[in-house]
């Protein structure tokens, strides 16, 4: 046999051939076919490219083309369902002894099908990954921390067994194992663990007995004994005997000691007036570290952070507040959880995004148009969209530690301040509270009120003084000769020097003297020239005395750009530090498109910040403003102007600030600044570790202000945390969406309603006691057949006529026609039965301001002290405590005395139609006189027994001269609620006279008997009143917005929230408008450009002199809008009770609040004018327009989500081309702060 050559042995020597056909020849010569290999890449790609479905797509449509698959219809997947979720499982049950294996037995699974559908749990199942951020308008909320309800059903029990043993019912209760043998265990052998430490033979002989009576219960049926005997597996207790184990050391200081913090339950004060010596060995392995030794507060705060406590740190402006955050930061990656840092505006949050992200790296951000790095453990947001996340069931929520507030002072904005109460009240109970606020005046009562709604312990941690102390100057000076009239009113120590003032004041007058000797009057008030004298002649001063750089607030955007246009001579800056400047500014600008770099506002604020100059305020664009920030941090801007929103930001202290006026408008009126206004801005002054004070300047360019005003901004409280809880159709709807959370749970937990949550208990407690009472008082009846019949009745009718008289008296004595009917001289009746039963003449001899009456009233002889304390302890009684009904009139017996005194209204039953004339201010002086103890025992004066004399016999002759004038006659009533209140004020004097009870001869006991008896019953509903929801104070309001969404089909009658409504909670401002303008379909046939000017309106408030030029197609679209605007305006006030006290700020007069000012800019934006062009449109400055374009983003975005909601596919598609046409240039440049 020939040999077989080996492969490819002659084959590879032949170099004709070619690589196939020697790989062909190779695979001939292989008896199995050649080895598997990997193709290349030129094979697979070659494959790729010759499918024929390829083939089939359109190369000039691929969009189209993707959204239509081929498939084929499957009639049958429509009868199959998912399966549904297990909802038992099994348990082994062993015995005790042993653990031995008896039996299984299947036991329910508590979340078993539970989802973010239908559950607050945080054992729910996760939703889809692209919702587990923000997630879902459609989700339910995790259940609030402190909120004593749940969701969960209640779940039947798997046993079979009868639940209850009627055999063993008098020992074992229903559905109890086992139960108690009371003939085996005597009662002395038990012990209470509520009193004090007991015998330790006492009790060891209580568990030997309870021991041996269960081993005797044991022993009677087999079948208990088993079940005794065994325990489930996942319930480990069961393995511990079912004894009251006792407490062996109880001490009374402890006892005193946990009665003590019940004093202070939710909130603790921490000391921070001692050193804390043992920081360090408490904490040995820090999770975050820092170059500086820390403050005693701040090692406070991180001493309770390890414990893992909330704590509120109401500290001073650059005292490090910050510190705190950056500890629970490193906690939470130690701790592999999620922190949230709130802001209050969304520049503060780009700013602490760089910050932290220096710091800690893995850091996110999270606003309305950025989102970065959303499953960092620390993530940056604004308040707003942390509220959004917990009511749309964020998932990240499950992972979150801790919620940091900062400037949480801001509570107090009138229309944001709601959105931090929402948010405390929603977070869940394992997530820890930080609160950062600059110095509070009531800090305890909020903290209070936290800790109380979350149930858990808030503790408090303050700074006592500032790290770098002010000191604040007043200075008049107005020229270079005259920079050095700066007089210290407050000095580092906190005290106020009067002489400062009057110095400050004395050298204003002897230069404005000067002037006018010389040159005339003349104010120097709004005068440029004087104004630019003031500015040079203060800075060169800072700069000898090397007080720069200076932050000066100027409360007028209008102001800010004069001041630092006027300064074209000074120039601040060294060569070095103008090539900083230039080389920052060009490099920041190159991300801008060409024609955005020659933007006016953008060559002047380089013109400025090449001298060192600056200005600062929301009409600056935003990229020019995160500039000028950058700058100042590097020390490069010397003199800076800006309103007062720059003092709400991170921490950029200057050595010196200067305040141009302490006056400002606040929206309705000029007023002078509060001190809590002033505090927060003058607080930017001093830089810690730099300087050892810091300089608060108040000019003086006109007069010296006013030494009272001066002393109260500077020296008055500080900020007081005020609730601006409000009610919003978007809170409603999103709380009407899950039963289990009520909104008027919400309203009983807010910070308007604290004061009512602090007195639930004593309220509880006084209702119990109330009760207890009552019914021992029905027990025993008045055992008299007239007055069990009525005398109830009766009592009613008392009290009715006693509130309708006091009523109308009120009403009429602030009238405007009271003085011709309550004056002095005319007499009146009082009713005060602890003196008599009668009625009392007297004459009125004064009123006061305050509506107070002075009389003169008859009473029997020496009784004159005994009548005016019975007055006293009338006007001071209960006010269910009623006197019975009387008409006849007090006469003296034997000689006439009188008694002069005070009264309130409510003792006044009659004014009668008789007037005496009377010497009033003799009969007054008398009585002061009297008064006077040396004066006491002398006579009265002849005036006074003159005018008693003709009382009496006025009260003798009786008839007419005693009855009742027309109340509504001569009050001239006319509003006619009023006018039926005097009406049946008359029907129930005329119906009281037919009781029965009146006749009884022990009418008065038995009277006293009702009286009390009712009291306690009106008292008791009173209380329930209080603690019913009726009660909260925007209830009403809550009920007429309730009347609105039903009648505009957002609810039904039963309150279930519609489609209207779901859209409505996924829109985050004008829900109302916006889900209206959706429905009535007034969006859709538009363009996407005049949607995007119609959309304007909703965020454009500022006023505008320029009147807008726009299209017919607009101009109609306006005209919808307004007519849907009406209708919901017409809606509110359809059903705007007297009792609510108006309907929300943005949501009261629709029509009123829509401004189409800047419609046509945005119509020429989306249309791709430059930005160059669109501000030649408007008087509106860059940066406000800036603002509303970023804002209008964001409505964009709510339309198109309302858009997919309601499955309409072409508004959605246009909106998103609206967003993508506005969102362009220099409008939606990125933030310096994010791009490192």
């Amino acid at each position: 046999m020939a040999q077989k050559q080996r492969p490819g042995s002659s084959a590879l020597k032949t170099g004709s051939l070619s690589d196939d056909e020697i790989t062909q020849k190779l695979q001939l010569n292989m008896p199995l076919g050649p080895p598997p290999s990997i193709p290349g890449i030129d094979t697979q790609l070659d494959k790729y490219l010759s499918v024929d479905w390829l083939k089939k797509l359109s190369i000039h449509d691929i969009d189209k083309s993707q959204k239509f698959w081929p498939r084929s219809p499957d009639p049958d997947k429509l009868l199959r369902t998912e399966t549904s979720p297990v909802s038992t499982t099994i348990h082994a049950i062993r015995d005790r002894m042993t653990g031995e294996l008896l039996m299984l037995k299947e036991k329910p699974l508590l979340n078993s099908g539970v989802t973010a559908k239908n559950s607050l749990s945080l054992n729910r199942a996760p939703g889809p990954l692209t919702e587990s951020v923000r997630g879902n308008a459609t989700n339910y909320p995790f259940l609030p921390g402190g909120l004593e309800k749940t969701d969960e059903p209640s779940l039947p029990s798997t046993d079979t067994a009868d639940p209850c043993d009627f055999n063993d019912l008098f020992s074992v209760p229903a559905g109890f194992d086992k139960g108690m043998t009371f003939d085996k265990l005597s009662l002395q052998g038990k012990v209470s663990m509520r009193g004090k430490t007991a015998d330790v033979s006492t009790l060891i002989s209580a568990w030997s007995s309870d021991e041996s009576s269960d081993t005797d219960n044991d022993s009677v049926d087999g079948e208990q004994q088993t079940a005794d005997k065994t325990v489930d597996d996942d319930n480990l207790d069961d393995l511990v005997p079912s004894v009251d184990y006792p407490v062996l050391q109880i001490s009374q200081a402890i006892i005193s000691e946990a009665s003590r913090s019940l004093q202070s339950e939710w909130v603790e004060h921490v000391d921070i007036s001692a050193p804390v010596r043992d920081f360090h060995t408490r904490i040995p392995d820090m999770a975050h570290k820092w170059p500086f030794e820390l403050d005693v507060f701040q090692k406070q705060a991180i001493l309770h952070l390890e414990q893992h406590d909330s704590v509120f740190v109401a500290a001073h402006t650059s005292a490090g507040k910050t510190v705190v955050a950056e500890y629970a930061i490193a906690m939470s990656k130690r701790h592999m959880t999620k922190t949230i840092y709130t802001s209050p505006i969304k520049a503060l949050s780009n700013q602490k995004f760089r910050d932290f992200k220096t710091t800690f790296g893995d850091v996110g951000l999270l606003t309305g148009d950025v989102q970065i790095n959303a499953d960092a453990s620390c993530v940056i947001m604004t308040t707003e969209i942390l509220r959004s996340m917990l009511y749309n069931g964020s998932d990240v929520i499950r992972e979150l530690e801790w919620v940091i507030f900062d400037e949480v002072h801001y509570i107090n904005d009138e229309d944001r301040g709601v959105v931090w109460e929402e948010t405390l009240i929603m977070l869940p109970q394992h997530v820890n509270i930080i609160m950062l606020s600059a110095t509070v005046d009531n800090v305890f009562q909020f903290a209070d009120w936290v800790g109380r709604t979350k149930k858990k312990k808030m503790y408090i941690i303050s700074t006592e003084k500032r790290p770098v102390p002010l000191e604040h100057f007043l200075y008049t000076g107005n020229s270079r000769k005259s920079n050095n009239e700066m007089f210290l009113l407050v000095d580092s120590n906190s005290q106020f020097t009067t002489k400062a003032y009057y110095d400050a004041k004395k050298a204003k007058d002897e230069r404005a003297s000067k002037h006018s000797k010389q040159f005339g009057v003349k104010s120097t008030r709004g005068d440029p020239k004087q104004d630019k004298s003031v500015w040079l002649s203060l800075i060169d001063r800072l700069q000898t005395r090397e007080q720069l750089p200076v932050v000066a607030f100027t409360f007028s955007r209008k102001k800010v750009d004069d001041n630092a246009s006027m300064l074209t001579s000074v120039d601040l800056t060294t060569a070095k530090e103008k090539d900083d400047i230039r080389y920052f500014f060009q490099n920041t600008i190159q991300r801008l498109k060409g024609s955005d770099r020659r933007l006016p506002q953008v060559t002047l604020m380089r013109d400025l910040l090449f001298r060192g100059i600056g200005k600062h305020h929301s009409g600056i664009l935003p990229i020019l403003k995160e500039v000028l920030e950058m700058l100042f941090q590097k020390g490069l801007v010397k003199v800076l102007f800006a309103t007062e929103t720059f003092a709400m930001g991170v921490n950029m202290p200057a050595r010196t600030v200067v305040f141009n006026s302490i006056t400002k408008h606040d929206g309705t009126q000029f007023r002078e600044l509060q001190p809590s206004e002033y505090i927060q801005m003058a607080g930017r002054a001093g830089r810690r570790g730099l300087d050892t004070t810091g300089t608060v300047i108040i000019l003086c360019k006109g007069d010296v202000p006013e030494l009272p005003d001066l002393h109260r901004m500077l020296m008055g409280k500080p900020t007081q945390l005020v609730s601006k809880f409000r009610l919003t159709y978007r809170m409603i709807l999103n709380l009407l969406q899950v039963e289990s959370i009520e909104v008027e749970d919400m309203m009983k937990r807010s910070f308007l309603e604290s004061n009512t949550q602090k007195q639930t208990s004593a309220l509880t407690e006084r209702l119990h006691t109330l009760q207890t009472s009552v019914h021992i008082q029905h027990r025993s009846k008045l055992n008299c057949i007239m007055c069990d019949q009525d005398m109830d009745g009766y009592y009613k009718c008392c009290y009715q006529i006693s509130q309708l008289r006091h009523q109308i008296m009120e009403y009429g004595i602030k009238s405007v026609n009271s003085g011709k009917v309550i004056h002095p001289g005319r007499v009146i009746l009082l009713s005060i039965v602890s003196y008599s039963a009668s009625l009392i003449p007297a004459m009125i001899l004064h009123i006061s301001r305050s509506n107070t009456l002075t009389v003169l009233a008859l009473c029997n002889v020496g009784d004159a002290s005994t009548l005016a304390s019975s007055v006293t302890m009338t006007t001071a009684h209960d006010k269910y405590d009623v006197d019975p009904y009387s008409r006849e009139i007090f006469q003296p017996r034997g000689a006439c005395g009188w008694s002069i005194f005070e009264i309130d209204v409510g003792v006044l039953v009659r004014v009668t139609r008789r007037s005496l004339k009377a010497q009033f201010d003799k009969i007054l002086d008398d009585h002061k006189k009297r008064q006077i103890p040396r004066f006491r025992d002398d006579p009265p004066g002849p005036s006074v027994s003159t005018t008693s004399q003709e009382l009496l016999r006025l009260v003798e002759q009786g008839g007419d001269n005693l009855y009742s004038v027309d109340l509504v006659k001569e009050f001239h009533i006319k509003a006619i609620d009023w006018a039926e209140k005097a009406n049946r004020l008359q029907n129930l004097q005329l119906t009281i006279q037919t009781f029965v009870c009146i006749n009884c001869a022990s009418f008065t006991e038995h009277f006293k008997i009702a009286n009390q008896r009712n009291k306690i019953m009106n008292e008791i509903s009173e209380l329930e009143y209080k603690m019913s929801v009726e009660s909260l104070q925007l209830h009403p309001k809550y009920q007429d917005m309730l009347k609105v969404l039903r009648e505009l089909r957002y609810v039904d009658d039963n309150d279930t929230v519609q489609l209207k409504g779901r859209v409505a909670c996924s829109i985050s401002n004008r829900e109302l408008l916006l889900t209206e303008l959706v429905f009535n379909n007034l969006l859709t046939d538009l363009e996407p450009q005049e949607i995007a000017a119609l959309l304007s309106c909703i965020v454009f408030t500022q006023r505008t002199n320029t009147e807008p030029e726009l299209n017919a197609s607009i101009k109609q679209a306006i005209d919808k809008i307004l007519a849907v605007t009406t209708q919901i305006d017409s809606t509110q006030d359809k059903y705007k009770s007297s009792q609510a006290s108006g309907f929300n700020k943005e949501e009261d007069d629709i029509t009123e609040n829509l401004n189409f000012g800047l419609a046509q800019v945005v119509y020429e934006w989306a249309r791709g004018m430059p930005f160059a062009e669109i501000t030649k449109l408007t008087d509106v400055q860059e940066g406000i327009i800036v603002r509303c374009i970023q804002r209008l983003d964001e409505t964009c975005r709510d339309v198109r989500s309302a858009a997919r909601i309601i499955g309409d596919p072409i508004l959605q598609e246009k909106m998103e081309k609206t967003s993508s046409l506005i969102k362009r240039d220099i409008v939606f440049a990125a933030s310096l702060y994010t791009q490192g």
